[in-house]
């Protein structure tokens, strides 16, 4: 469903098990479709309280790792996604066990990876790692950048410095106060704001 800004809604979740809520910010008038944000999310019953369901950003990681673990899971009926320990996955980001680069940004772990390989085993925090990254430098003018994630430090360029762009797998994406930059490999392509 489509929710404006600053509002609220009602949903029904059920109660007999544990559900995840997903939500995509997006802004149509300057082409920043849902999907290129990382949503923030929840977790019923575990963000519940107050007769209201609190979505955070953290909790979009797990919105989306319990979506992944769905998808991996075809047809391992025994491995369900609700019976997944998720209090124990939370406070891995909590106890200081994880890589520190991990725990500020979760969302450079390839959580579709994870959610496969827990399905066809078991699930192993030492899988829970950041992706490659590739540098790649972008000649552009534009100095102020930030990134899909809510984690991710904005990026500052200082005049006469190149750009250099972290790239991971699959499409990445900036955008500035002048455009939106878009990369998969060392294919880059930007798109300004009209």
């Amino acid at each position: 469903m489509d929710i404006p800004p600053g509002k609220t809604t009602k949903i029904e979740i059920p109660d007999t098990w544990t559900n995840p809520v997903a939500a995509y910010p997006y802004w149509q008038n300057f082409n920043l479709i849902p999907g290129l944000f990382k949503p923030a999310g929840a977790l019923f019953p575990y963000d519940a309280f107050g007769g209201k369901l609190h979505l955070t950003w953290r909790a979009g990681v797990d919105a989306v790792f319990y979506f992944e673990l769905v998808y991996a899971n075809s047809e391992n009926s025994a491995k369900i996604p609700s019976y997944f320990d998720w209090i124990r996955f939370r406070e891995l980001f909590e106890t200081g066990v994880l890589r520190e680069d991990v725990c500020i940004d979760p969302w450079l772990v390839d959580w579709r990876s994870v959610a496969e390989r827990t399905i066809s085993g078991n699930f192993d925090r030492r899988r829970l790692i950041p992706q490659t990254a590739v540098s790649l430098n972008v000649p552009l003018p534009v100095r102020r950048w930030y990134g899909t994630s809510p984690f991710a430090e904005q990026l500052i360029f200082n005049e006469g410095e190149e750009l250099v762009f972290k790239t991971y797998p699959g499409v990445n994406a900036w955008i500035s106060n002048e455009g939106i930059l878009r990369s998969e490999g060392k294919v880059w392509f930007f798109t300004p704001f009209d």
